[in-house]
């Protein structure tokens, strides 16, 4: 890290203003040199400088140049934030002014990986930037501030402390066996302590849940047999009229998409298209993108026409759908209805024409996921897929712990899965990681961030 790297922070196209942010030992003396104005090397820290970006004496644009100095930056280095005029040729063109006299064009996430390589945020911090910039609803935004903000690293850490505490205790055990103040670590402290840690892990991880829905939203697949009024019902959902919509059979032929938020929660309801055995070739790629999405869903709604009785076809739906998560929706209770499915659990009748049975199956979706519950007043949950891996790995490691006592294993050797755990908590806030996996983590981060 001892270059000094630029990139567009904003998004490139026509606007008001670009952000072109430069980061590193001479983030400062590079721009000066293409800068028309005041001296950037003896300007005061944190202030807006006005004037030119200049390339062989010839003015490129007119900017306000930002000037941090280090420590008290995002990445804990010298950081240049130049604010020009907005628009893909002056900006394109500022950077490459930059990239001439000295920076490097920072990799996807840079900026972000050296503010943790700085030590100024942990990796639950970084990793919730890069989700505050994709988050879609309130509640999402939030939880990724509260991440942000340090709460979730803190409980992290704070059991980290507790398993050191313990380790600590069993060293001086083993290597200082006639030092008469320090706790003897029995099997049977032991056994108390592994206790106090399995809570605190299940308490994070019965929270993780409800973060993964809070961050991620909730997939909803609409399927069906051709016509039976899929795509109609997912424009009244969502209150738009995404999908096309035809009395002719097989209109759908790929997938389309739509979301509307519940409680906070963003639900992505996506039309299918009609399943049915079909020898148009399209048509077929289409069922078989349906059958995909049923198996990649949170949730499956599949809609029937009330007027005709159960096809073969609708059975064969039915029974695909028997071990997921899944709701009917009978449309077309306007009409005369041929379809008897009272005693099946989760049927909501309605249709589309007066939108009868819309807000009931609203109702439905946020009883099913227990949204009502949902405690969006405390937002110190973890949702990132690869930290409840982590910690599902340390709760099975206690499992482990556990079996050990049971069979009166020896305390130094139980000592090496805690010791584990120890690590596989470090590696959940980057306090113990591998380079790699850390350049593969920023690689999905935006240039610039």
């Amino acid at each position: 890290m001892n270059d000094t790297i630029c990139a567009i922070s904003t998004a490139l196209g026509v606007g008001a203003i670009s952000i072109i942010r430069v980061s590193g030992p001479e983030a400062i003396s590079i721009v000066n040199k293409v800068f028309k104005g005041k001296d950037l090397n003896k300007v005061d820290s944190h202030t807006i400088n006005y004037g030119y970006i200049i390339d062989k004496n010839k003015i490129i644009d007119e900017v306000l140049v930002s000037i941090m100095k280090a420590p008290k930056t995002y990445t804990k280095e010298d950081v240049v934030e130049i604010n020009s005029h907005g628009g893909i040729s002056s900006t394109n063109k500022v950077l490459e002014i930059l990239l001439c006299n000295g920076c490097r064009l920072a990799e996807a996430g840079e900026f972000t990986k050296r503010a943790f390589l700085n030590g100024r945020i942990d990796l639950i911090q970084a990793e919730a930037v890069s989700d505050l910039i994709s988050s879609t609803t309130d509640a999402s935004r939030e939880l990724s501030l509260n991440q942000i903000g340090g709460k979730l690293s803190k409980i992290i850490k704070n059991l980290r402390q507790e398993i050191l505490e313990v380790l600590a205790n069993i060293e001086v055990n083993i290597d200082y066996p006639e030092y008469e103040d320090a706790v003897l670590v029995t099997v049977d402290i032991l056994k108390e302590k592994i206790k106090i840690i399995e809570k605190k892990l299940k308490e994070i991880l019965d929270t993780a849940k409800d973060g993964k829905l809070i961050q991620e939203g909730i997939k909803v697949a609409l399927i069906g047999r051709p016509n039976v009024g899929k795509s109609s019902l997912l424009n009244k959902l969502i209150e738009e009229d995404k999908a096309i919509v035809t009395d002719i059979a097989g209109t759908t032929r790929d997938i389309v998409e739509g979301s509307i938020s519940l409680k906070g929660i963003k639900f992505r309801f996506i039309d299918t298209a009609g399943i049915r055995d079909t020898s148009d070739k399209v048509e077929k790629i289409g069922v078989e993108k349906s059958i995909n999405t049923i198996n990649d869903a949170d949730l499956v709604i599949v809609v029937l026409n009330g007027t005709e009785k159960l096809t073969l076809e609708d059975k064969k739906i039915l029974e695909s759908v028997k071990s997921k998560k899944s709701l009917i929706f009978i449309n077309k209770n306007d009409k005369k209805l041929n379809i008897d499915l009272k005693n099946t659990i989760d049927v909501i009748y309605g249709n589309t024409i007066n939108e009868d049975g819309i807000d009931n199956l609203k109702e439905k979706l946020i009883e099913m996921f227990n949204l009502g519950s949902l405690n969006l007043n405390d937002f110190t949950y973890i949702s990132n897929a690869r930290q409840i891996a982590l910690l599902k790995g340390a709760k099975k490691l206690i499992e482990s712990i556990k079996e050990q006592i049971e069979n009166e294993m020896p305390v130094d050797l139980i000592e090496i899965d805690l010791k584990r755990i120890y690590d596989v908590l470090g590696e959940i806030t980057g306090e113990t990681y591998q380079d790699e996996l850390i350049d593969e983590l920023f690689k999905n981060f935006c240039l610039g961030k």
